[in-house]
């Protein structure tokens, strides 16, 4: 019989990517929106510290995203 790989599945595919989107896109805003409260609360350039939020919520985005990589391509047919 010839059967079909489960984990070789375009809407597997699909699902990764729009995931991987939606969590660089989520950290960043959230980013953005730490970086606004901090930039209120310690005064002093408000626009750096909303700045500095979304460079921070970006790269914990990206970093995410390498562990969900890794997770995704680990071998599950051991």
């Amino acid at each position: 019989m010839n059967q079909k790989d489960p984990y070789n599945s375009p809407w597997r595919a699909a699902a990764l990517v729009s995931a991987l989107g939606i969590d660089i896109v989520v950290c960043t805003t959230i980013g953005y929106f730490v970086g606004g409260l901090a930039g209120k609360q310690f005064g002093n350039g408000e626009k750096a510290w909303v700045i500095w939020g979304v460079l921070i919520g970006f790269a914990i985005g990206i970093f995410t995203v390498v562990l969900v990589l890794k997770k995704f391509l680990e071998d599950k047919r051991e």
